[in-house]
């Protein structure tokens, strides 16, 4: 049976340890993506990291892969939902500047005819005032970081996400960005905070000895 678990970067080290101690006596195979870590009874942990490539070290446990997962990065990160907005800078797990706000942006309407039609024109302007005040932020947020961030983070909604980054300000932070995008229900400062644990955790496809179901 394979399954999926997210490990936090400060429990990663322990998580393996408690692996071992299920599963017995640990080797591993270390890639730039990631870690597969195979323990004696057969039972596997393929581990990928947060901001790849792993530099493998071949002399350190797991080719040094708890060692980046904790490493402290500079990193921006920009939250997007239709009406809400977040832009961040973290140093490691501590947010150094932020932005948060929000413009409203109606549900849809049952109407029909041409109200239903003047509600979805009113509707898709006020969305567009609020990926422009999404763009604003980042640009005020994370513009002046850029030369420093080592990684751009998104989160929310992907159309949301991709209306904001369509300005042309932000195209400089295209090269930053890294492919996971974070599961955000709603961009509040709280919820900007708590971001590290995502965007800094492994993700790890774990597979159970031959004849465990």
């Amino acid at each position: 049976m394979t399954r999926r678990v997210e490990v936090t970067a400060e429990r990663l080290e322990g998580w393996l340890g408690r692996f071992a101690g299920r599963h017995g006596e640990l080797t591993w195979d270390s890639r730039p993506e990631g870690v597969k870590v195979r323990a004696v009874d057969g039972a596997t942990a393929v581990c990928t990291v947060a901001f790849p490539p792993l530099d493998v070290d071949p002399a350190a446990p797991y080719g040094g892969m708890v060692e980046h997962v904790l490493r402290e990065r500079r990193v921006g990160v920009l939250l997007v939902r239709k009406g809400g907005y977040a832009a961040g800078v973290f140093l490691g797990s501590e947010l150094v500047a932020s932005k948060v706000g929000s413009r409203l942006v109606q549900g849809r309407s049952a109407a029909g005819g041409s109200s239903q039609q003047r509600f979805a024109r009113r509707r898709e302007n006020q969305a567009k005032q609020a990926y422009a005040s999404a763009a604003d932020t980042a640009t005020r947020v994370l513009l002046p970081e850029v030369a420093r961030l080592d990684a751009v983070v998104l989160g929310g909604d992907r159309r949301a996400l991709d209306a904001t980054l369509g300005d042309a300000r932000l195209t400089v932070l295209q090269p930053l960005l890294v492919d996971r995008v974070l599961t955000v229900v709603e961009p509040r400062l709280r919820v900007l905070q708590a971001t590290p644990a995502q965007f800094r955790a492994v993700h790890i496809e774990i597979t159970d000895p031959p004849g465990i179901s």
